[in-house]
């Protein structure tokens, strides 16, 4: 029998209502991005009808043209539809919070207790599965994204540039997007969008936000409330800078955080794997907050914590806090929990600002190729640099201590069949890293 759906609208919804909703979502947003634009759809378009498919998947289509976490975007985004600022603040807010608590508990245990046998064990098994993470990331952004011979050149040329001339992540980016720009006019049809979203054809019954809803007085575009948000954007990211730099100077550890993860923000298209060989770049070769392995580690952790991926940046800023002992060695859990919550501060804060300041004006140009072009070819030169980042984990998992060192056959060993149960039996990633995880401990106990 045909399921009957509702013929009116479910009651309105008070803002604290939605509140209490948020906070559950950023307690059970497990699952990378799919995952959780999964059960916000579930939630928000079957079950509660806040709104409808065809305003649920037009937002989710704005949210993936900007840089930055696009799950978190999303409810962001939603949030602001229906309740204003205030709305959009606290879905967003609460979408991150649990997870920059529970990472910040986690980073804790692991500088303190990360040398015994148990969390070394668990660990010798957990790192072989990030990289074969990483690997399926590559491929499962390159199988979206390299559509013809075009993308894939970008995507071949991002590895190399990566791999033998080590070019910075942002050079990437920005020559990726002049060649988006430049194939929108030579070749429109090799950079066009691809077709997105299946058609929005499934009905749920009718919506609180539904297809013919009104766009709400505070969502349409006004240059004035432009203004306001743009100026105080630009203050919530300067007055903490600028009391950073007058504490403890430029060149602090605090001061550096922030600014690089202010950078790092900008650079997110394509998620969180994008912008991993940034971070790394930056926060393991030049600035020395912590080792491969540790970031390896991070990575691992926030594959297994609620809300999005990025929230890796965390686990950095407590490391680096932690370890350069910011505060003096008498503070270290402090000092780790201050450059946790201003990285989280300085990644998230431009998303918020898109979705105030550009969700509007973005929405307006959707479909235009001057916009989707550079974005195209910024997502195939992510899936290169993405590879990069797979070999260099790879190459640090066989040969610890160098490429003439001895080889490590567990942990590739490890790493295989991770790949396997990734790519062949399409198993769920913490399920992967948990019986890595056991697997390692096993072996580390065996071998004591």
């Amino acid at each position: 029998m045909p399921i009957e759906r509702p013929r009116m609208p479910p009651a309105p919804v008070s803002f604290w209502q939605a509140f209490a909703f948020w906070f559950k979502l950023g307690c059970i947003s497990f699952g990378g991005p799919a995952g959780q634009i999964a059960i916000m759809h579930q939630e928000l378009v079957e079950n509660r009808r806040w709104l409808s498919e065809r305003r649920f998947l037009h937002a989710l289509n704005y949210c993936m043209l900007l840089p930055g976490p696009e799950a978190q975007q999303l409810a962001t985004y939603i949030g602001w539809m229906m309740h204003g600022t205030r709305g959009g603040i606290a879905a967003g807010a609460l979408f991150v919070l649990p997870s920059l608590v529970l990472l910040v508990a986690l980073a804790w245990v692991y500088l303190v207790f990360g040398q015994t046998a148990l969390v070394a064990g668990l660990f010798y098994g957990i790192k072989p599965a990030v990289t074969a993470i990483v690997l399926q990331a590559a491929h499962r952004i390159g199988t979206r994204a390299l559509k013809n011979d075009w993308l894939w050149g970008v995507a071949v040329a991002s590895f190399l540039a990566t791999l033998a001339l080590h070019v910075p992540f942002p050079a990437i980016v920005a020559a990726a997007a002049a060649i988006g720009l430049i194939g929108a006019r030579v070749a429109p049809h090799k950079f066009a969008a691809g077709a997105g979203q299946r058609g929005a054809t499934a009905s749920f019954g009718p919506a609180l936000i539904d297809d013919d809803t009104p766009t709400p007085a505070h969502a349409t575009f006004c240059w004035t409330r432009l203004a306001r948000v743009v100026l105080a954007g630009a203050l919530l990211w300067a007055l903490p800078m600028a009391a950073l730099v007058a504490a403890f100077g430029w060149h602090h550890t605090l001061s550096q955080m922030s600014w690089f993860f202010t950078k790092a923000a900008m650079l997110t298209f394509g998620g969180a794997y994008a912008v991993l060989p940034y971070v790394y770049q930056g926060a393991v070769a030049h600035y020395g907050w912590l080792s491969a392995g540790q970031m390896m580690d991070g990575l691992a952790l926030g594959e297994t914590t609620p809300g999005p991926l990025i929230m890796v940046v965390a686990f950095v800023g407590f490391v680096g806090g932690y370890l350069k002992a910011v505060f003096g060695p008498d503070s270290l859990f402090l000092a780790g929990a201050v450059a946790a919550a201003l990285v989280t501060w300085f990644t998230f804060l431009p998303s918020f600002l898109f979705i105030f300041a550009g969700g509007p004006l973005v929405e307006a140009t959707h479909g235009d190729m001057a916009y989707t072009a550079p974005l195209a070819a910024i997502t195939a030169a992510v899936v290169g640099v993405i590879l990069n980042l797979a070999l260099f984990f790879g190459y640090h998992l066989v040969w610890p201590t160098g490429f003439g060192g001895t080889v490590d056959g567990v942990a590739a060993a490890i790493a295989v069949c991770a790949a396997v149960a990734l790519f062949r039996f399409k198993r769920n990633v913490m399920h992967v890293i948990a019986a890595c995880a056991l697997i390692g401990l096993a072996v580390q106990s065996l071998a004591v």
